[in-house]
């Protein structure tokens, strides 16, 4: 039995015995770069079900946000191992996407989900990766820059009246609680990119519609456009992608190609990557 795992803001946990799923939960994310070993292991001991503990688990592949540093896979491993006792092969959530977007073909890999991220990738390695930057440098297109985007508006009294008096009506927020959350609190990307999911309700208003455009449009041609995108499929995977595939597409069609495939997760795919490799990796 394998437990395959990939985390971003949240956490997905798959048992898999023989290509099939035996049991499924969701955990708050796990993040090396957030969080300590010892926050972690608590993490995980205490918001995942009983039932995976008392598997027998042959091996666990993770793949999560902030695990590209082998300092940072260092901390996940020795938590699972720890929780397991089990070995452990710890990836980027980058390869997860690839991985689970392309099994073993070569495309462009995108995430489009509190953060962002692409690369290159060839059907076995990631060759050609555009620095994600992180929410502060980067994270273009993703959740929680739409979210930083809409609060800058917002504390500069730049959104439509309307959706503001219902922003601040709906969660009780103050323009010093905005600033407090951007600057003095921790995870302030959980923070920006729970603002954004707010502009889901407003999908068919122009100033939303502008600023999605927008954040997805700087994904494009700061990240896509350093790939031979127009010779190899694109492929997208997140809560960006699968919430507004039309306005993903139509930005697509701005830079003159169409976009291969949009996934909600790459959890699916990765059940089946495993499947098809697992007696190679």
């Amino acid at each position: 039995m394998q437990l395959i795992v990939t985390s971003s803001s949240t956490t997905e946990w798959v048992l898999v015995e023989y290509n099939n799923i035996v049991q499924k939960a969701f955990t708050e994310g796990l993040n090396p770069y957030f969080q300590t070993r010892r926050e972690i292991s608590r993490s995980i001991r205490l918001e995942l079900p009983d039932l995976f503990f008392k598997k027998k688990i042959e091996k666990i592949f993770f793949y999560g946000a902030g695990c590209s540093s082998n300092e940072k896979k260092k901390i996940l491993s020795l938590s699972l191992v720890s929780q397991f006792h089990a070995p452990v092969q710890v990836e980027s959530d980058l390869l997860g996407a690839a991985r689970g977007l392309f099994k073993n073909d070569s495309g462009i890999a995108c995430i489009l989900d509190t953060g962002s991220n692409s690369c290159f990738y060839n059907g076995t390695q990631i060759v050609k990766n555009v620095r994600a930057a992180g929410y502060v440098l980067g994270d273009e297109g993703s959740s929680s820059i739409l979210g930083k985007m809409f609060l800058s508006d917002v504390l500069k009294e730049l959104a439509p009246e309307r959706i503001m008096q219902i922003f601040y009506q709906k969660f009780h927020l103050t323009p010093d609680i905005i600033m407090e959350s951007a600057y003095n609190r921790p995870l302030p990307t959980r923070f920006f990119a729970a603002v954004s999911y707010f502009l889901a309700d407003y999908i068919n208003d122009d100033y939303v519609i502008d600023l999605l455009t927008r954040n997805i449009r700087s994904f494009f041609s700061r990240c896509i456009c350093q790939y031979d995108y127009k010779h190899y499929p694109v492929r997208f995977v997140g809560s960006v992608g699968s919430d507004y595939p039309q306005i993903l597409r139509k930005v697509a069609h701005e830079f003159d190609f169409e976009i291969d495939d949009i996934e909600k997760t790459s959890m699916s795919g990765l059940i089946e990557f495993h499947a098809i490799n697992q007696d190679k990796i």
